[in-house]
């Protein structure tokens, strides 16, 4: 047996309901590199911790809790530790939207206007020669298409011609990072439905902007469905497929078992975050109301491994789908075109997709992921049958570990 799987089976990192038991391992001289690199940043302390996890054919060959889940609590890290991953909840949020057009409920090229009313008619601050702003009418409707693929025109409300709008309507950075909206009050279709009132940056459908746009759309789940975003995608995605740790907040009884919230701080090293909206965040003790589907998911490594591997495998996993293939063939394709990158990475109903070899690393044309702003980040690799993911809490993140964690997972792809 190869010494990582054994080392894998000896510590208990791979058992457990619901998660397959590990298939052959990568090469052990290679994973050692992994393991060197990963350790590496633990113990320069540019992370705090981190658990990775690598999916080949559905199986475990890679899994590391390394380091600390909160430091100066003593606490250790380990696969069963609870992360925030606030923008990975966006691939879960646009498979919550395929299921309903797939129920006929949404149209991929409706407008946006047929669910929030604020949507019918949009407005975009256009900025002169001069950068005078001036709001004039959207030359065409928002629809759910622009939105899956950041197309819409709408930002986070960090422009200077703008902000002080958005500002206004307690949205945007003075909202406490604009994408975060743990702390409040008011369901997410209430605060969608002011965002609609706002001017936007960009033309529907001319640029690739990225900002409130799965938000947006998670209020549309609601609307079509019925249903609060948290209980569609319990009934939907996590329920059927098994994932019971992802959830949006997590429950006081379950505290210890979130991550603690870690900064790049004076000479690289880490620093604890503050509380707050900037820092730990109201993801056990806060309101619970709004269920942000842009960004407001919590979860581990192996559940939202097993979400990928049920898209790896067209929307299949162990005999639940929540998914046909030709939905999840939208989301993992460029829908897009040219406007998400000139450099061969395209963006598909919910995915950074790579169309060119070399766009992404050593990812294979066909790949696709995206990342969090804690520092999270994964990415599926079909032609490789592969899922790679890797939890770490920093905001913000000064590290380069994403992308060598990536490089160092290919490099142990000897087949």
């Amino acid at each position: 047996m190869n010494r990582s799987v054994w080392l894998l089976l000896a510590l208990g990192l791979v058992s457990g309901i619901g998660f397959a038991q590990p298939g052959p391992g990568l090469p052990a001289e290679r994973a050692a590199r992994v393991d060197r690199l990963l350790q590496q940043y633990v113990d320069n302390e540019q992370i705090a911790g981190a658990v990775a996890l690598v999916l080949r054919d559905g199986k475990p060959v890679y899994e590391r809790a390394l380091g600390w889940s909160d430091k100066e609590a003593g606490r250790k890290m380990t696969t069963g530790t609870l992360f925030r991953i606030a923008s990975q909840t966006k691939a879960m949020t646009s498979a919550a939207v395929m299921a309903l057009v797939e129920d006929g409920k949404i149209g991929i090229n409706e407008p946006v206007g047929n669910f929030i009313a604020s949507f019918k008619k949009t407005s975009v601050a256009e900025k002169d020669e001069n950068g005078t702003a001036r709001v004039v009418p959207a030359r065409r409707p928002i629809t759910i298409a622009h939105l899956l693929t950041h197309t819409a025109g709408i930002s986070y409300g960090r422009e200077p011609h703008v902000s002080a709008l958005y500002e206004a309507k307690g949205l945007g950075p003075a909202a406490g990072n604009g994408w975060y909206t743990a702390d409040k009050e008011e369901l997410i279709c209430e605060t969608m439905e002011r965002l609609g009132t706002l001017p936007f940056v960009s033309q529907p459908g001319e640029a690739y902007v990225y900002g409130y746009n799965t938000d947006v759309l998670g209020c549309v789940v609601e609307k079509a469905s019925g249903m609060p975003l948290d209980e569609f995608l319990r009934a939907r995605i996590t329920g059927p497929l098994g994932l019971k740790d992802t959830r949006f907040f997590v429950p006081v009884a379950e505290k210890d078992r979130l991550a603690a919230v870690y900064s790049t701080g004076a000479g690289g090293k880490i620093v604890r975050a503050a509380d707050g909206a900037r820092g730990q965040g109201h993801y056990v003790h806060g309101p619970r109301k709004s269920f942000a589907g842009g960004a407001g998911l919590t979860s581990t490594a192996r559940d939202y491994a097993q979400f990928l591997e049920a898209i790896r495998r067209g929307g299949e996993l162990g005999g639940a789908r929540i998914l046909g293939p030709r939905a999840v063939g939208l989301m993992t394709t460029n829908q897009s075109g040219a406007l998400h990158s000139a450099t061969g990475l395209g963006f598909g109903f919910g995915f950074q997709t790579v169309d060119r070899y070399g766009a992404s690393g050593l990812a294979a044309v066909g790949a696709f992921g995206w990342s969090g702003a804690y520092g999270t980040i994964y990415q599926v690799d079909p032609k490789s049958r592969m899922v790679v993911v890797l939890m770490i809490q920093m905001m913000p993140n000064g590290t380069d570990i994403q992308s060598k964690y990536l490089a160092s997972v290919y490099q142990a792809l000897v087949d």
